[in-house]
C-alpha cells in the first residue's frame, strides 16, 4: 500500500499538553480501529502549528475518510514516492 506524508494545519500544536496528545492518539486509533485494514498510522511529528503525520492507505480518500471522522485536519495530503536516507548517498 501507498505511504502518506500529511500535513495538519493545528495552532499551538508544539505547546498542547501529553494529555492532549494522548487523547488525540486515542480518538485517531478509534477511528482507525473502525476502518480496518486499508489504513494504518506509522507515526507523527508536532511542531509548533502543524502535525504532520505518516500513513500507509490504501488511497488518498481513506486518509480524508479517517481525518473526517476523527475531526482532524487534512490540509495536504502527499503520497511519498521514495524514501531516502544517510545510506542512499553510499555508491
Amino acid at each position: 500500500m501507498p505511504k502518506y506524508v500529511i500535513e495538519r494545519d493545528l495552532p499551538g500544536a508544539g505547546s498542547l499538553s501529553a494529555e492532549e496528545l494522548q487523547n488525540i492518539s486515542q480518538k485517531s486509533c478509534s477511528v482507525l480501529e473502525q476502518m480496518g485494514p486499508k489504513i494504518q498510522w506509522v507515526e507523527s511529528y508536532v511542531t509548533g502549528d502543524k502535525i504532520y503525520c505518516i500513513y500507509i492507505a490504501q488511497d488518498e480518500q481513506a486518509i480524508r475518510e479517517h481525518a473526517q471522522q476523527g475531526g482532524f485536519p487534512a490540509n495536504r495530503i502527499s503520497e511519498v514516492s521514495r524514501v531516502i536516507d544517510p545510506t542512499t548517498a553510499e555508491s
